[in-house]
């Protein structure tokens, strides 16, 4: 098995270096580097070019903007949590996965290798909170049958180019498929869609 090269993020040096300790005993992961939450990140992504980064979030807020940003840069990040009510933030700011802090190394190695084949992953225990079954009155309006199928691409992590290409639509067409979906299930963002489908049964995390 190769290992899954990784950029360890945190503000907190000690929780960084930690944390990279930690991962480098797991035979599945390389620690290609260390990075804070900030410029230092970008250039790090682009020195390293980590398969995925583990960020450990801290137990702060607004953290959702610096995670945007490497999730921009081309980065699938993991962010490890101190509570369930950071859940939200972190994937509407584009994390594929949430993990609590306090998960065992195996398991957010794991989740690592998982986001970086392109899938996402929910901790069982923020999963469950977020994954519930939704009130009837919460339902969204329905689906297009052209939505669903953008939003089965939108669940594998595609952008709106190569959506475009896999349904042989035009690039603005897929942005317009997208916003619909968003304005539909009442959410801001993509990942927010993704875990809102999941609860409703649209679509399989």
């Amino acid at each position: 098995m190769v290992p899954v090269r990784v950029v360890v993020v945190s503000a907190d040096p000690l929780a960084r270096g930690g944390l990279a300790a930690l991962l480098s005993a797991e035979p599945s992961v390389e620690v290609a580097g260390e990075a804070a939450p900030d410029g230092a990140f970008r250039g790090a992504a682009q020195a390293l070019a980590p398969d995925a980064a583990a960020w450990d979030v801290g137990a702060g807020e607004g953290f959702g903007e610096p995670i945007a940003g490497s999730v921009e840069a081309g980065v699938a990040v993991v962010a490890l949590l101190s509570s369930e009510g950071q859940a939200r933030e972190a994937l509407g700011a584009g994390a594929r996965g949430i993990v609590l802090r306090s998960a065992p190394a195996a398991r957010i190695a794991g989740a690592l290798r998982a986001v970086a084949d392109g899938l996402w992953v929910l901790d069982g225990p923020l999963g469950t909170g977020l994954l519930h079954p939704l009130p009837a009155a919460d339902a969204p309006e329905r689906l297009t049958p052209r939505e669903m199928e953008v939003l089965a691409l939108l669940a594998e992590g595609l952008p709106n180019r190569s959506i475009a290409e896999r349904l042989g639509i035009s690039e603005r067409t897929a942005k317009f498929h997208a916003s619909s979906i968003l304005a539909k299930l009442g959410v801001e963002s993509r990942a927010e869609a993704i875990v809102r489908a999941a609860r409703l049964g649209l679509v399989a995390l």
